[in-house]
């Protein structure tokens, strides 16, 4: 059976900045949505704080995971709560292949972007709410709104990801003058081993 390629992209109840959490202390945040796009099935998932275990099966049949600023956020707060659980304990998401697509940009140019910035540049559509306004999904209830923001993440993640693998670079706006700029990320000889 060949394994899956994912794009992931997860939402938490709290973040860093809150009080009772901390700088970096990811076992204090608290996930409220995970979105999957599977390549394998080519289909589109999400999972609520109730259903880790059910995620956890689809991620322990992945090979490959795709996200935005996923290898500093989403893999070490989604990890710990795999292992947390006798379920999905085996789950050991740093060991398997990782394409952060923030990364890559970042060892590329040297800075950091936006998702918003990015797909609006690549795609033509920016982000319509930001991670903060999920929370305030989640706090007020409004589950269907934050399953559908954090979807539309993945969404955008999975198509810049398809760029990345078809053509190796990506578009990026100048911050003063708005003049898009060409970013090679993969060299064109290393393309055609992407999933």
């Amino acid at each position: 059976m060949k394994l899956d390629t994912i794009v992931f992209d997860i939402e938490t109840k709290n973040f860093f900045t809150d009080p009772e959490v901390g700088w970096n202390n990811f076992g204090a945040l608290e996930i409220s949505m995970i979105g999957v796009y599977s390549y394998a099935q080519d289909k589109y998932f999400s999972f609520e704080e109730t259903e880790m275990v059910k995620a956890g099966e689809l991620f322990r049949e992945t090979s490959r995971l795709v996200g935005f600023s996923s290898n500093r956020y989403d893999i070490p707060v989604l990890n710990l709560h795999f292992k947390a659980l006798k379920e999905t304990s085996d789950i050991d998401l740093w060991q398997k292949e990782r394409v952060d697509i923030l990364e890559e940009l970042e060892m590329a140019m040297g800075k950091r972007v936006s998702l918003s910035k990015l797909a609006e540049a690549n795609l033509g559509v920016a982000k319509d709410h930001s991670g903060a306004e999920a929370i305030e999904f989640y706090k007020h209830g409004r589950i269907e709104e934050l399953r559908n923001y954090c979807l539309e993440d993945v969404r955008l993640t999975k198509e810049l990801y398809d760029l990345y693998r078809n053509r190796g670079y990506f578009l990026v706006a100048d911050k003063v003058s708005g003049e898009l700029q060409k970013v090679q990320v993969k060299p064109p000889e290393t393309q055609a081993m992407l999933f």
